[in-house]
């Protein structure tokens, strides 16, 4: 083993939580930290594609919740890099529902339906707080028909996803962007690394950051980490920061030597993956309806959630002729096991059902496939309708010298971007208390951005780590926006 491979901290995952984690460890003075990225990347879920002559988001399109007294920190981070983007409208696609006949259903039915659905939904997650279990005969009637069951699958799938509330769109903003800039929504994260990684012209040769390293054992114990990765590297570390999604932790990808506690492996299992998989297709002319009232369109089919919700890019990328299809968990796996040819016979199936038989067959197709990816294994967390506090409190409680990380582990915003950069914050702030009362402490009191990875620190104590600090709520996600 390299004798400079011992770290501080190593961060792994390089997606906005361990950009955020690392960012705001190097702040506070530790220099002395070591990133590995399994892919050769970063960004994690926030990953932008060429297809059509533009950038396309693959992950992470929106920035959710603009507009409120509170600004959403992504926001700003965006506004300040100048990063382009265009507000959507997710309320006029209830007007936009297109039946197998290409007929659009009247607004009153339409609104009619919607209004119903959101009623009986939200009903249904009263009944159930109320009585604190996950299936309450609530005497409901199950949607039936295809207007009602693409309703019932843009709420649950998509606005409903959370319980009312939701916590973004309290605190923030109802208002939603979507990220159309040629340097993609990652081009965030790359500014936010050069705070305090060495960059020149906008890469990374900073050698504190490593990719195309693979993860897969973690050996822990009171003295510190062990980290060894699939081409047989080894790192030690006093502490470890892990960024992995809920989907990975759910995997065999890594292994804890010794296993992780029970009520750990609980929470993470309990803590439901969302499949969330956007179906570019690229055709030579528009024949679609545009305009900003018509930039969602919803197919109204007998089977729940095939290609159900379309959207049209020209708000975005005028002249790009290109549309965008959500499918989601059951369908996202079924579209990913299938080849591309088969997935846009499909989908012109249903498009020349909306919009006829003449119309053109797309010249190109992009299928992202998150679920099949390793080191995604899904698109965010989603945790169970009624859930407590206490599996949120497990999901993100530390074990041992390992702080865990990333938009699951976010109470108020998991699932969101800003749950993940929040939570990076947050999960940095409770590192750093615990060493300030455990570890020799000299090296946190000024920022010492400029130490070399060959930098090494001494003088660090054996000590546990207590889930309470955690559980105090001293370090909260409202002390990280501050």
């Amino acid at each position: 083993m390299d004798p400079d491979s011992r770290s501080i901290v190593i961060i792994i995952g390089a997606g906005v939580s361990g950009i955020s984690a690392a960012k705001t460890l190097a702040e506070n003075g530790i220099a002395d930290l070591l990133i590995l990225e399994a892919s050769d990347r970063i960004g994690g879920r926030i990953r932008k594609e060429s297809f059509g002559g533009v950038s396309v988001e693959l992950g992470a399109g929106w920035i959710a919740g603009v507009g409120g007294k509170a600004p959403n920190p992504v926001w700003e981070i965006a506004a300040k890099f100048g990063l382009r983007s265009c507000f959507s409208d997710y309320s006029n696609a209830r007007y936009n529902i297109y039946d197998q006949s290409g007929k659009i259903f009247p607004s009153g039915i339409a609104a009619d339906s919607y209004k119903k659905a959101v009623d009986s939904a939200i009903q249904r997650l009263r009944d159930q707080e109320s009585n604190c279990v996950e299936d309450v005969p609530d005497g409901t009637e199950s949607p039936l028909t295809p207007i009602e069951l693409a309703i019932d699958f843009i709420l649950h799938d998509f606005e409903m996803a959370e319980v009312e509330p939701i916590s973004t769109y309290v605190d923030f903003g109802e208002r939603e962007y979507l990220v159309a800039d040629e340097r993609g929504y990652e081009y965030l994260l790359y500014k936010m690394a050069e705070d305090f990684l060495f960059t020149s012209e906008e890469k990374i040769l900073d050698n504190r950051l490593k990719l195309n390293k693979v993860v897969r054992e973690l050996q822990h114990s009171r003295n510190g980490v062990t980290v060894k990765t699939e081409d047989g590297c080894i790192y030690e570390a006093s502490y470890v920061v892990l960024s992995a999604s809920i989907g990975v932790l759910q995997s065999d990808l890594i292994c804890f030597r010794p296993p992780l506690p029970r009520w750990k492996v609980e929470a993470i299992e309990k803590c439901d993956v969302m499949i969330y998989t956007k179906v570019f297709l690229k055709f030579p002319y528009k024949f679609w309806p545009c305009g900003p009232d018509k930039e969602f369109f919803i197919y109204a089919h007998e089977r729940r959630g095939y290609y159900t919700f379309w959207q049209q890019m020209e708000n975005a990328y005028p002249s790009s002729n290109i549309l965008v299809v959500t499918l989601t968990n059951g369908e996202s796996k079924r579209v990913e096991a299938q080849a591309d040819e088969e997935t846009l016979k499909e989908a012109m199936g249903v498009l020349r059902d909306m919009f006829g038989s003449e119309i053109p067959t797309a010249t190109d197709i992009l299928v992202p496939r998150w679920w099949n990816n390793r080191f995604q294994r899904g698109s965010y967390s989603n945790y169970p309708i009624i859930s407590n506090n206490q599996l949120v409190n497990d999901i993100k409680a530390p074990v041992g010298r390992i702080f865990f990380t990333g938009e699951h582990t976010s109470e108020r915003f998991n699932g969101y971007v800003h749950g993940g950069y929040l939570a990076g914050i947050d999960t940095s702030k409770a590192l750093l208390e615990e060493m300030r009362k455990n570890e020799n402490t000299s090296f946190l009191r000024e920022p010492l951005l400029a130490l070399t990875e060959s930098d090494t620190v001494s003088g660090l104590q054996k000590c546990d780590v207590p889930t309470q600090l955690y559980l105090s709520g001293k370090l909260g996600i409202s002390e990280a926006i501050l």
